[in-house]
């Protein structure tokens, strides 16, 4: 047989087949099936599984190296020149407030303060004495005014000679520990000499910087985490926010924060290094699961769903928090985005929403968004 008539002969079978098919197909029910078929596949909605809109506020999370310094810190100076005759100064040892540090020849002092208190007497006694005689007429104001004068000076002349023997003290401003001295009983100090320095190490002030984006949203009082820089790195406890710098430094754009830290057992010291982390809320977000997210040509989007009809809302990401995600988007509180059947849909489609939606996981803390050191 030749190809021409193969040809023919398998164009006059597909012919038979097409004529079957349009005179018996629609005696079998064969069209109908179809298109009732394909009738009910554009009238159902498209089935969805959804989660809830949620709205948090941002944390961010800052983590800075902080030196301490004693809660209170002085280095002390004597008030006046002279030489040392006796002292209780030991390193690290405890001092009350006014407890007598260390002490200076005061011979020459004891004796003003006597002599102004004998001049002080003479004085009071000869202005009763013309005050009584102004009385009777035998004096007059004037010479009485003079005696009141000089009682008056007297008075000031002593309580001079009192502050210049207290200055032969050095007393303790507070209650606190004692630092190395290098004055020995013997030496000759002056005003400008250093005797020794005074800590207050019942809490400690932890100084770090923090960048200036966070100016206005941390106040005094908030909580802090603080962790020692070297060794042992697990938290040593809990602080908060004792005072904010007034300035923002130009060159590192951040500015001075203080932590106080508790240090009952005194197991710290001023200098020590920290790990300090501070968390700070931010502005109120939408959450939703990281799931919803998809990604698209001009950028991230989610379905959301609102009156049983989904539209595609572009979102920008502002955090990751576990499972879930912080977005800035036009989102409603009572909006839900798609978490499964994405990729049927189109904007403005019906959705039918599967029972069981919503049931997504909570959000959960954020994690590190800033480091400052």
């Amino acid at each position: 047989m030749s190809v021409t008539r193969q040809l023919l002969v398998v164009f006059f079978i597909a012919a038979l087949m097409v004529g079957g098919w349009t005179y018996f197909g629609p005696r079998l029910g064969i069209k109908e099936e179809a298109g009732g078929q394909a009738g009910r596949g554009k009238a159902r909605d498209t089935s969805v599984v959804v989660a809830d809109v949620a709205f948090v506020r941002e944390r961010l999370r800052t983590e800075a190296v902080g030196t301490a310094r004693a809660y209170q810190s002085a280095r002390l100076h004597p008030s006046a020149d002279g030489r040392v005759i006796a002292t209780t100064l030991a390193a690290d040892a405890k001092a009350a407030k006014g407890q007598v540090l260390l002490e200076l020849d005061r011979k020459a002092e004891t004796l003003a303060v006597d002599l102004a208190r004998v001049r002080l007497e003479a004085a009071r006694r000869a202005a009763d004495r013309l005050e009584k005689l102004r009385r009777s007429g035998a004096s007059t104001q004037t010479s009485l005014d003079d005696a009141v004068t000089a009682l008056d000076a007297a008075q000031i002349e002593l309580e001079r000679a009192q502050v210049a023997l207290d200055d032969r003290f050095l007393l303790a401003p507070f209650d606190g520990r004692i630092g190395i001295t290098e004055v020995d009983i013997g030496d000759r100090v002056d005003t400008g000499t250093e005797i020794a320095t005074l800590d207050d190490r019942s809490s400690l002030l932890v100084r770090f910087e923090v960048p200036e984006g966070l100016l206005g949203r941390i106040v005094v009082g908030d909580a802090v985490t603080l962790a020692l820089w070297t060794g042992d790195r697990s938290p040593i406890g809990g602080g908060e926010i004792y005072d904010i710098g007034s300035r923002v430094d130009e060159a590192t754009r951040t500015f001075v924060v203080r932590a106080r830290i508790p240090n009952p057992d005194d197991l710290l010291r001023p200098g020590m290094s920290f790990r300090v982390t501070l968390d700070v809320e931010g502005e109120t977000r939408a959450s939703v699961p990281e799931v919803a997210i998809q990604w698209g040509g001009d950028g991230s989007f989610v379905w959301a769903v609102s009156d049983g009809v989904a539209r595609r809302l572009p979102v920008s990401i502002v955090q990751r928090q576990g499972a879930t995600v912080l977005v800035d988007a036009a989102l409603a509180a009572d909006d839900k985005v798609v978490t499964q059947g994405l990729h049927r849909l189109r904007e403005g489609a019906k959705v039918e929403i599967l029972k069981g939606s919503g049931l997504e996981p909570a959000p959960i803390k954020a994690q590190q968004d800033a480091t400052t050191s």
